[in-house]
């Protein structure tokens, strides 16, 4: 639940520092979830099969600027999150505003999972006839606000069972579309020719919106004293794990535009099930089934993405507004469920409007300048910090050179964006200003650290992303590895009740 209610909450601890094997795994569970459904072969229709050195670049620019973080977190053992570094070297302001941004690029990712639902339902159900998708963008945000509001404790405890039902699917395209390409490698060598299409223009969109992909890496850094020889251990899971995702990725998207003509991937905006109906379109009695368990596929993996999206968000801004930086409204908390409905139904009805609004391209490239805003504040950061902690700093691997880099590929990913798109973040982060000079006079920033920046708390958050989408199989592998080890899993985690605070109004 959201902190502050009187409601079962998890507690994290560890019982032992975390080794290589544990933070790699953090990092792929941090990064893989649902955009997998939205970003697969979304480059293709760009710049053709040549979008798979695009998902490697991505991936190589991603492992960059997560190596400025892992910097940083060595560096400030304290505490995580671009917040915090920005804060430590420019002041609070700086740090809100950097905040701030991070909230937005949050907000706005809510609102690119109605519009892949919406599409995802009318090609499953194309008879329906739902027209634009704003009845099924409706009828998503509706059960996303009511899970949040009533469900959030019953809808975790589904999570084995729907694992089955988010996973299943991709392994299932993976597996038969690999074995396909291998039985008739002549239709998958006339699939990929011509092997690229499109000019500059395309290439810099397509960057963009795979790199969306690979967002989420900057919640496995934890402090650095909760991690056995952190200046090591850090940059070598962060590049393992990164690794294991583009490698996923890289599959995933090799069979998409492998087994699918480019004419009709050109003009798809449901690849995997296209996929799904290329692979198994020919076995009798498969075809129908693929295509529907594929499809309900996508639509759970999703709607999970979605809600757990919610969740974070949606914390966040109950910090925040506790902290006395945002409106009451977000930590005013209903009587029975505990929950900050008013806060929910602000953020959940906004997405909606942005998810009707906007497009899939034009939300997702304005979410990854949020983000490369974000990300170039802290790779700064990283060299600011080794100012200010020359020990720590001169430990590490690259110090001055990794988060140059970082620098540099952060203003590249902005210049990419769409000059229009560049102005509408421009102006939403500029909507932060009056917003500090507005609330950040009436309290000091203590319950804001201890609610979403203190060390347990980043423990948590980092520890049940594991439980979200795609990854939650990852969590069950590495308990079977550690039982097989006959050692004990490092994470403690135990429920505790939390009781309301006092004076949370403004």
């Amino acid at each position: 639940m959201i902190p502050g209610g009187e409601s079962l909450s998890r507690k994290v601890g560890l019982r032992r520092k975390l080794n290589t094997f544990d933070v790699t795994g953090l990092v792929v569970g941090s990064i893989i979830g649902a955009d997998i459904y939205i970003a697969a072969a979304i480059g293709a229709r760009l710049v053709g099969p040549a979008s798979l050195l695009v998902w490697l670049a991505a991936g190589i620019v991603a492992i960059i600027i997560a190596l400025s973080f892992s910097h940083c977190a060595a560096m400030m053992p304290r505490v995580g999150g671009p917040y915090a570094y920005v804060k430590e070297v420019s002041g609070l302001f700086s740090g809100f505003i950097v905040g701030w941004g991070l909230f937005l690029a949050e907000w706005l990712s809510l609102a690119v999972f109605p519009v892949a639902f919406a599409t995802y339902g009318a090609a499953l159900f194309p008879d329906l006839g739902w027209g634009s998708g704003v009845p099924l963008k409706v009828a998503f945000m509706l059960l996303v606000f009511a899970t949040n509001a009533f469900g959030i404790r019953a809808a975790g405890r589904f999570n084995d069972i729907l694992t089955i039902a988010k996973l299943g699917p991709l392994l299932l395209v993976v597996v038969g579309g690999l074995a396909l390409i291998g039985l008739h490698p002549g239709a998958a060598l006339s699939n990929l020719t011509p092997f690229s299409k499109g000019g500059f223009g395309d290439f810099g969109q397509a960057f963009v919106l795979i790199f969306w992909a690979y967002a989420g890496f900057e919640l496995s850094t934890l402090p650095s004293n909760e991690i056995d020889r952190p200046q090591k251990t850090i940059p070598r899971a962060m590049v393992i794990g990164m690794i294991i995702v583009a490698g996923f990725y890289l599959a995933t998207n090799f069979v998409v535009v492998g087994v699918v003509d480019q004419t009709t991937l050109a003009h798809s905006k449901s690849p995997l099930l296209d996929a799904g109906s290329s692979i198994f379109g020919s076995v009798r009695g498969l075809s129908g089934v693929a295509f529907l368990v594929v499809g309900v596929g996508a639509l759970v993996s999703i709607l999970g993405a979605d809600e757990s999206g919610t969740i974070g968000t949606s914390r966040l801004a109950y910090a925040m507004s506790v902290d006395g930086l945002f409106p009451a409204s977000f930590s005013r908390l209903a009587k029975r469920s505990q929950a900050p409905l008013a806060g929910l139904a602000i953020i959940c009805s906004s997405a909606l409007i942005a998810s009707i609004v906007g497009g899939l391209t034009q939300l997702i490239a304005t979410s990854v300048f949020l983000l490369a805003f974000a990300y170039l504040c802290t790779c700064v950061s990283a060299l600011l910090l080794g100012k200010k902690f020359p020990e720590a700093s001169s430990r590490l691997t690259g110090r001055r050179s990794i988060p140059v880099a970082g620098i540099v590929f952060s203003v590249f990913l902005m210049v990419l964006v769409d000059p229009k798109l560049v102005l509408l973040s421009a102006g939403l982060l500029l909507v932060g200003v009056p917003i500090y000079a507005l609330f950040s006079p009436r309290r000091e920033l203590h319950d804001l650290r201890e609610a979403f920046l203190s060390k347990e708390a980043v423990l948590r958050r980092t520890y049940e992303q594991g439980d979200r989408f795609l990854a939650h199989p990852l969590r069950h592998f590495v308990w079977f590895v550690y039982r097989r080890r006959h050692q004990e899993m490092p994470f403690i985690v135990s429920d505790s009740v939390e009781r309301p605070r006092e004076g949370m109004g403004l």
